[in-house]
């Protein structure tokens, strides 16, 4: 091995090291970026919102808390879709419209006066607001960290599509049953069909032949035997005997 091919191993073992120290460096401050937040989240406060007035969205939200405290995250939950279908057949409000909802301050403290300060009150605000003379429905929840929020949000949305998918399956077999029900019945009407039309063609066989069987059959000519006329001379005898016949057995018996 040459003096260059070792000067180029010990470069490289070099750019190794350094690259493994950045490594290190970046691991370190992303830990202590994650203690911090986590230090940080321990100190904030959430408070409930058990209904969120309608035509009210995150944005808006933020707009009305933002003047008692600094703001966080917010976390509103969508209506039911068919709700929302609902109401727009019926002509209302078509916009996305929240059920509940979950507010992110930075202290606890700051959370807890304003559950305490606004629960019961007017919302008030601009007056041309739709939700002007609405109410405040919120609360401070004590020992409650938003990671508790996301694992139930993620918990709630694995058992949605769990029973999605059960439906859909279900679903699925009704329809495998439907069809197969279908494919039966029509194999059913197609051997009805041909029998019935065997059954024509054997018919139609049959009365073919027996037509052809009549037309080479010959005529039979039936004989009938007729008695000979009896002549006119035997019936007169035979009336004159039979007068004297009678005339003797009477003229005897006198």
């Amino acid at each position: 091995m040459t003096e260059e091919d070792l000067e180029v191993n010990d470069s490289a073992g070099e750019d190794g090291i350094e690259n493994d120290v950045k490594v290190e460096k970046r691991k370190n401050k992303r830990k202590q970026r994650l203690m911090e937040e986590a230090a940080k989240a321990g100190k904030r406060g959430i408070c409930y919102l058990s209904r969120i007035p309608p035509h009210m969205n995150p944005v808006k939200l933020r707009q009305l808390l933002s003047q008692y405290g600094e703001i966080q995250r917010i976390y509103l939950v969508p209506e039911d879709p068919a709700a929302q279908m609902n109401r727009k057949r019926a002509g209302g409000f078509r916009g996305q419209e929240f059920s509940e909802g979950w507010v992110e301050f930075t202290t606890k403290s700051i959370a807890k006066r304003v559950a305490k300060m606004l629960n019961g009150q007017q919302i008030g605000g601009r007056k041309r607001s739709s939700f002007y003379y609405d109410i405040w429905n919120i609360k401070y929840l004590s020992k409650f960290k938003w990671d508790d929020l996301t694992e139930e949000i993620a918990y709630n949305n694995a058992v949605r599509e769990q029973k999605l998918a059960l439906e859909v399956s279900v679903a699925k077999k009704e329809r495998d049953f439907f069809l197969t029900q279908v494919d039966k019945s029509r194999a059913l009407s197609a051997i009805e069909e041909r029998l019935k039309k065997k059954q024509k063609v054997q018919q139609e066989s049959v009365e073919t032949s027996s037509s052809v069987d009549n037309q080479l059959m010959p005529k039979l000519i039936r004989q009938v035997t007729q008695k000979k006329a009896v002549a006119a001379g035997t019936g007169e005898s035979k009336t004159k005997l039979s007068r004297d016949t009678l005339a003797a057995v009477f003229g005897g018996s006198s």
